[in-house]
């Protein structure tokens, strides 16, 4: 059943990802109107994310920055299925790399470093991604959850490597990072998705209490890798820009929770400056804080 899906989707997928970005973004369009007005997708979860993170806002701002969301959450589905076909120079003009953030990656080429970078669901990391091994000359190594749907695990593996761009299953990193080693290699961690509660380094993210993976920060501790934070900024709509800042040079001389409150603190920066292209349907604060890690006052 998995297969047949499959194979009447791909049709679908490969004319959607053909069309001319005026028509695409047409199509965007009709897409944000059945997600927000006929079939609610997850819109109660995105408002209550909203209101809990954004107490100071009132409802008529907090609706506006809803139906926002779903017009990016429809962009950037359609975007990354444009990854299919989309030409190298298209890929460069959308997707742009700061001067500033060119330096920082090539400063570590040149020094025979790995480095790690770190971000959330924030803009459009898929075209980042392209864009970033494209013009990067270290190998950059994508770590991602595969899709229980074979089939759709292989588009989405051809979507991403099209440029040159390499994955690393998550339960697999730290052995691949590992076996890696003799390469100059940046190896990407989206940080913001949820952990077991038990497991994870728990703090105040937008106002709650999230937990954390304490994976990217056990990982770059035993590595001794630079942490390097990266922003996606949406320009305007198709249209994105990548930055980025050193959080850390030597992970091994942070203290225990250092890594993980950096990257969260920062990213919180980020969805204040431009709240609507970060990921408010996903479930991020579906996990209480344990009673041993609660905080006494």
């Amino acid at each position: 059943m998995q297969g047949l899906v499959y194979y009447i989707s791909l049709p679908f997928i490969y004319l959607l990802s053909l069309l001319p970005f005026p028509i695409l973004y047409r199509v965007s369009d009709g897409f944000y109107f059945l997600l927000y007005y006929v079939t609610g997708y997850r819109k109660k979860v995105v408002l209550q994310n909203l209101r809990n993170s954004f107490p100071e806002k009132s409802e008529k701002e907090l609706t506006r920055l809803c139906k926002d969301y779903y017009h990016y959450l429809s962009d950037l589905f359609l975007e990354s299925f444009k990854t299919l076909t989309i030409g190298r120079s298209s890929m460069l003009k959308r997707c742009t790399l700061s001067p500033e953030a060119k330096a920082i990656f090539d400063r570590y080429n040149q020094e025979g470093k790995s480095i790690m970078l770190v971000m959330g669901h924030y803009g459009n990391w898929e075209w980042a991604g392209n864009t970033f091994s494209l013009l990067c000359k270290q190998k950059l190594f994508v770590v991602y959850h595969p899709f229980r749907n074979k089939y759709f695990n292989g588009l989405m593996v051809r979507m991403r490597t099209r440029f040159g761009t390499g994955l690393i299953a998550m339960r697999d990193t730290y052995k691949d990072m590992v076996r890696n080693k003799s390469m100059i290699s940046t190896t990407a961690f989206i940080a913001d998705q949820t952990p077991s509660p038990e497991s994870a380094f728990w703090t105040t993210f937008l106002n709650q209490d999230t937990p954390v993976f304490k994976g990217t920060e056990k990982i770059a501790q035993k590595m001794g890798y630079p942490i390097v934070y990266i922003t996606i900024k949406r320009l305007k709509r198709g249209y994105y820009n990548i930055l980025a800042e050193v959080l850390v040079e030597d992970a091994k001389k942070t203290a225990e929770g250092k890594v993980s409150e950096l990257h969260t603190a920062r990213l919180e920066k980020d969805i204040r400056e431009q709240p609507e292209i970060w990921l408010w349907s996903h479930r991020r604060w579906k996990h209480k804080r344990p009673a041993e890690n609660k905080i006494i006052l």
